[in-house]
């Protein structure tokens, strides 16, 4: 499981850098979902894998440290969701989770920003509204990729099977 924990969590890395030519536009809500729709807890590794490996890449800088945190909140979120939902309420559910949480990202990290460059509360909600327009980029694109999720969780679900993982 350690295995499949460290891939997957370079996968969301490799996914980020090879994307990144497209501002705000990832896989990481959607694959961050589908692995813990899958692995449950363990999903929770991948994603910290994820995190230090972009402070490796980029740097252990400011504007890092959120990142502690927010895709914590997206694992959490998905962590409580009904498990027994039927297939078509899950491909209408999951899309429009992910998709919130792109739209909230700007809002999540916020408070990061705050605390560290010692915003007061107008200079928070400035630096939340300076983002929306990429925080809109943000949804929409997490709700497109956010339509692969069933899918790509039925996929990892049947290997799983198949492997008994």
């Amino acid at each position: 499981m350690m295995v499949i924990c460290a891939v997957m969590g370079s996968l969301m890395f490799c996914s980020r850098v090879i994307m990144a030519v497209l501002p705000n536009i990832h896989l990481l809500g959607m694959l961050i979902m589908v692995l813990t729709l899958s692995f449950r807890g363990y999903a929770l590794i991948s994603v910290y894998i994820y995190v230090m490996i972009e402070g490796l890449y980029a740097g252990f800088a400011l504007w890092w440290m959120p990142y502690l945190y927010i895709w914590t909140i997206l694992w959490a979120i998905t962590m409580v969701l009904p498990k027994k939902m039927p297939r078509w309420l899950c491909c209408a559910v999951y899309p429009v989770v992910c998709s919130l949480f792109g739209f909230a990202f700007g809002i999540l990290y916020a408070p990061g920003e705050a605390l560290f460059f010692g915003l007061d509360w107008n200079g928070m909600l400035t630096w939340i509204a300076a983002g929306v327009a990429f925080d809109v980029t943000h949804g929409i694109s997490n709700f497109i990729v956010g339509l692969l999720i069933v899918p790509f969780t039925e996929l990892i679900k049947k290997l799983k099977k198949q492997y008994n993982i």
